[in-house]
C-alpha cells in the first residue's frame, strides 16, 4: 500500500532542514572572548536516600556542596512543605522533571491520554514556577509499534503548542530530554524540532551518559548549540553493556565509563554553555552523596 503524500505542513517542515542544518554548522564569523566555564551541580531529589524530613534532606545538600536539586512533578510532596525547605536550606529548585511523560505520553493514538500529558505538563509547569525553578524536563514523545516516528512528531508538536503560552507567560523553558524513546535519533533533527516551536521557552535538556550508547556526546553539543539549556549527568559502559546487557550500561561510577568527559567540557565551552549540571544516577546516603559531589567537580574540572 502506498503511502499517504505528505502534506503541506510536513512538506514546509522538511523543507527547513537545509536551514536548521546550516545553523547546527554555523560558526562565529569573528573571535569571541574566553569563555569561563560555570557549571552549577545538583542532584534529583529521589537521590537523597536518607530518613529524614524534606528539611533536613535539603540541608544535607547545601552542605555537601550541591548548589540545588530537582524534582518530580507532579508528585506528593506538599507544596508548602518543599517551599520551607527551600527557604530554610537555601537550596535552590532549579527545575521540576514532567513525572507522567513516560505513562500519559504526548504521542499517544488516545486523545483522552494525551489530555492527560498535557495536564501533568501543566501542573509541572506551575509547580517549577512556584518552586523558583526555570525548566520542565520533558521526554516529547515515545514511538512504539503502535505509534509511527511521523505520528509522534505530529502529536507531541501538537501538544506542546498548547501548552507553550503558559510556559512563556510563566517564564519556564520546556526542555526535551535525549532518552531510549526510539524519537529525535540525530542530533541534527532534535535540533529542527527545537527551532520549529520558534520560542524561546523550548529547549533540550541534554543527557550526556543516554547518549553513549549509540553516539558521542560532544557531537551532540556542537550540534544542538545554544539549544542545550540544562544538563543531566551519568555514564555509560559499552563493555558492560556487551558483555552484561543494555541496562548494565549504565552500572559504572561517574568517571568510571566511556564519557570522554575533558572532551565533553571542551564541547560544553565551545558552545559557551554555563549552567545547571544534575546527576541522574543511583544515589544513597550521605557518603555516597559526598562521593556523587566529588566526582561532579572533578568532571567539572577536566
Amino acid at each position: 500500500m502506498l503511502e499517504r503524500p505528505l502534506h503541506r505542513r510536513r512538506l514546509l517542515q522538511w523543507a527547513g532542514l537545509t536551514a536548521s542544518v546550516a545553523a547546527c554548522r554555523s560558526i562565529p564569523a569573528t573571535p569571541t572572548a574566553p569563555h569561563e566555564r560555570k557549571l552549577l551541580k545538583a542532584v534529583k531529589l529521589g537521590m537523597v536516600q536518607v530518613d529524614a524530613p524534606l528539611v533536613d534532606r535539603f540541608a544535607l545538600l547545601k552542605r555537601l556542596g550541591f548548589d540545588g536539586v530537582e524534582l518530580d512533578s507532579p508528585s506528593d510532596l506538599e507544596p508548602s512543605e518543599v517551599l520551607d525547605a527551600r527557604d530554610a536550606s537555601g537550596l535552590p529548585i532549579h527545575g521540576v522533571v514532567d513525572s507522567v511523560h513516560w505513562r500519559q505520553t504526548l504521542s499517544d493514538p488516545d486523545p483522552a491520554v494525551r489530555a492527560q500529558g498535557v495536564a501533568g505538563l501543566e501542573h509541572a509547569i506551575r509547580d517549577a514556577h512556584r518552586f523558583g525553578g526555570s525548566t520542565v524536563l520533558l521526554v516529547p514523545a515515545v514511538v512504539g509499534a503502535g505509534v509511527t516516528y511521523a505520528q509522534a512528531y505530529d502529536r507531541s508538536q501538537a501538544e506542546i503548542r498548547r501548552v507553550l503560552p503558559l510556559a512563556e507567560e510563566l517564564g519556564i523553558t520546556i526542555a526535551f530530554e535525549n532518552v531510549w524513546n526510539h524519537f529525535l535519533l540525530s542530533p541534527l533533527e532534535a535540533a529542527r524540532y527545537v527551532d520549529e516551536f520558534e520560542s524561546a521557552h523550548v529547549g533540550w535538556y541534554f543527557d550526556v551518559g543516554n547518549i553513549v550508547n549509540y553516539g558521542w556526546p560532544e557531537h551532540w553539543i556542537s550540534a544542538l548549540g545554544h539549544r542545550i539549556v540544562k544538563l543531566d549527568i551519568k555514564e555509560f559502559s559499552r563493555k558492560r553493556r556487551n558483555d552484561e546487557g543494555l541496562w548494565k550500561g549504565f552500572d559504572v561510577a561517574l568517571l568510571e565509563g566511556d564519557c570522554n568527559w575533558p572532551v565533553v567540557m571542551k564541547a560544553l565551552d565551545e558552545i559557551r554553555f554555563s549552567g545547571w549540571a544534575t546527576a541522574e544516577i543511583s544515589g544513597g546516603d550521605e557518603a555516597r552523596l559526598r562521593e556523587i559531589a566529588e566526582r561532579m567537580d572533578r568532571i567539572f574540572a577536566s
